[in-house]
């Protein structure tokens, strides 16, 4: 079966979202997957080296795994808005990938800024099977959105992450409300140098039963 790839113009709050769609190689969708971008202010775009990763391996896990472009980033239109607006960016392109495939369940997934996105949409209780938190940056305090949060997260962090360092985050996710997970990856840094195959590879294993009830380290 050829790879099924689609670039799209979605509609964002504030215009255009640039995107792309990409259906599993070998078979239907059993899941979709939404997966966000690190910082735009940062180089940040949908075809992150890391992001790219994250959709890869969930579309080899049978997932249909939508990337978009934040406001002002390439050919999306609007500008930055710290955060607030990128969150309502993502919630338009989970409404488009929702209504295309309304028979799936979801899961959200992002790297480092793109984390912290999913993780306040995912939180909202909107029925996400997982959220998938790459990279997550400790050095934003502001956790508030994770409290009292129950859907299923797992986070996939580099052994060497100069922003969330495994340690403080350990510390983060030992306060937290299972189901929860933590991944390890014996990267070089926060960009998964020398681990982005063990990190796609954690990915497509997710979807084992159970695996998002576990809490694990390593």
């Amino acid at each position: 079966m050829p790879h099924r790839i689609e670039r799209l113009t979605l509609n964002g709050p504030a215009g255009r979202l640039e995107a792309l769609l990409e259906e599993p190689e070998d078979r239907e969708p059993v899941e979709a997957a939404l997966v966000c971008h690190p910082h735009p202010l940062h180089g940040g775009t949908m075809h992150n080296k890391v992001t790219h990763r994250l959709a890869r391996g969930l579309r080899k896990a049978g997932c249909v795994a939508l990337r978009f472009n934040y406001r002002g980033v390439n050919l999306s239109e609007g500008k930055y808005a710290d955060g607030e607006g990128e969150v309502e960016d993502a919630r338009a392109a989970l409404s488009y990938l929702r209504n295309r495939y309304p028979h799936l369940p979801f899961t959200l997934a992002g790297f480092s800024f793109g984390s912290r996105i999913v993780l306040r949409l995912g939180c909202e209780r909107i029925g996400a099977r997982r959220v998938i938190a790459a990279g997550f940056p400790t050095v934003f305090k502001d956790v508030s959105y994770l409290n009292g949060c129950n859907v299923p997260r797992v986070f996939i962090q580099s052994a060497h992450d100069r922003y969330g360092p495994v340690p403080e985050l350990t510390r983060l996710i030992a306060t937290l409300p299972e189901p929860k997970q933590l991944i390890v990856i014996p990267a070089q840094d926060h960009f998964f140098a020398g681990g982005l195959q063990e990190l796609e590879d954690a990915v497509v294993s997710l979807t084992a039963p159970g695996n998002s009830e576990r809490t694990r380290v390593g």
